[in-house]
């Protein structure tokens, strides 16, 4: 890297981050990526670690290592706690700082328990791999309590998952937990029996999936039921504790006695939206994202962009999804306005292109609308095998994947039941009995 030629730093290593990287590390200027964690992780299949289906490793990829052959890259692993536009400096938790000549802040999301602190700290959500081993942990362990439990009631307790929200992520973790408890533990226990679980899915709106067009949502909910999976909508959460969740729904308040609660009902932005709101006057919405103008740029700061899930962007009068693929074209989008800015050239305004939406219910069931071509089943599922494959990072990750996925679906299996760490929050052991 030299001091005299155009400095980027870009903050967020996710898809945004990184698609930004990748389309400026071909031009003559010094990019500086910054990321608290050490490597890029396809969230998209997150949810498969959480349910033993995939290793940590299959779905990370080390940012070092997919850019350590370009000299003008330089990765920190840092986590940017203060941006000053007018200074041109993002300084770091550790009190270092790093200066630029333009900025591309993609920073990510946080899950949003709407003023609810007390969920938080009792709810299990999936923000990052850490957050998906205490999902694995949590759930392997309640059938491993369940085993030596003789109170059936508390048994029954431990043996219901209940999930809250019931957007892809919420939908996928239901189908997944419901299909391990009846085929992939079957017959590893003696006094249960991991059938007998009992999977939640709880969703505020009038339909699973509200986000897709309606005809879909029917197919995913009868997908979901097909497998075991109870769907209560037009269910509000009251209230949840480390025992139970209290509901509301058609007029009556129910208490569902239950130790393992996942929280995938909303998300807002990073901190580093209400932060940039305080240091450039820029409007936030609700959940935090910075509006910015139509080239991504925070508006008066023409080299500073916000993209992916911090930036409020409106298109065809509604605001875009905090989706990977939005975050990819507006993290290409926001390195070609850079490019074109230094070589004097206007900007232009971020247009999505918008490929489809899709979900996975279970094995060889999914729902997908690709531009208005709406399918279910066996013939989504391999789409949606396929887009995801391609998009992960690296030869190796997508060979495994698709082994591992290939041996899950001829057997059911799960091939990373694993145990690891101490659950803080998890109900106390009952006595062995003989």
């Amino acid at each position: 890297m030299t001091g005299n030629r155009h400095h980027i730093v870009v903050i967020g290593g996710g898809f945004g981050g990184l698609n930004a990287v990748k389309t400026l590390q071909e031009h003559d200027v010094d990019i500086t990526l910054v990321d608290k964690r050490n490597y890029h992780l396809f969230w998209p299949l997150l949810y498969q670690t959480a349910m033993a289906g995939l290793s940590p490793a299959d779905i990370a990829a080390p940012l070092r290592s997919i850019f350590k052959r370009r000299e003008n890259v330089r990765v920190l692993m840092a986590e940017a706690t203060d941006i000053d536009p007018d200074e041109q400096r993002v300084r770091f938790a550790s009190g270092e700082e790093v200066g630029y000549d333009s900025l591309i802040v993609a920073a990510g999301f946080r899950y949003h328990y709407f003023g609810n602190d007390a969920w938080e700290r009792v709810a299990l959500d999936l923000q990052g791999l850490d957050k998906a081993l205490a999902i694995r942990r949590r759930i392997l362990a309640a059938y491993e309590r369940a085993e030596q439990e003789s109170d059936p009631a508390l048994t029954a307790a431990l043996l219901t998952f209940v999930i809250v929200g019931a957007g892809p992520t919420g939908v996928e973790l239901a189908g997944s937990i419901a299909e391990m408890a009846r085929h992939t533990l079957k017959g590893d226990f003696r006094r249960i029996d991991p059938a007998q679980t009992k999977v939640l899915l709880i969703e505020a709106a009038d339909r699973v999936l509200p986000a897709f067009d309606p005809d879909l949502s029917v197919k995913a909910q009868r997908s979901l039921e097909k497998i075991g999976v109870t769907v209560l909508t037009g269910a509000m959460v009251q209230d949840i504790a480390a025992d139970h969740v209290r509901v509301a729904r058609d007029g009556a308040t129910e208490r569902i006695a239950t130790h393992t609660v996942m929280w995938a009902a909303g998300v807002k932005a990073s901190p580093l939206g209400e932060l940039l709101h305080r240091r450039t006057t820029a409007p936030i919405d609700r959940g935090g994202r910075v509006q910015v103008a139509p080239d991504l740029s925070v508006p008066g700061y023409p080299n500073l962009y916000v993209i992916g899930d911090m930036a409020h962007v409106e298109q065809a009068g509604q605001p875009l999804p905090g989706l990977a693929p939005v975050a990819m074209q507006q993290g290409k989008h926001a390195a070609a306005q850079i490019l074109r800015r230094i070589g004097g050239e206007e900007t232009q305004a971020f247009r999505y292109v918008d490929r489809g939406v899709m979900a996975t219910i279970g094995r060889a069931a999914a729902v997908a609308d690709i531009r208005g071509l709406r399918l279910s089943g066996f013939t989504a599922w391999l789409l949606w095998l396929f887009v995801h494959l391609m998009y992960l990072v690296g030869f190796r990750s997508r060979l495994f994947v698709f082994l591992q996925w290939a041996w899950s679906y001829a057997t059911f299996g799960r091939s990373v039941r694993l145990i690891v760490g101490k659950d803080e929050h998890a109900p106390p052991r009952a006595p062995i009995e003989p």
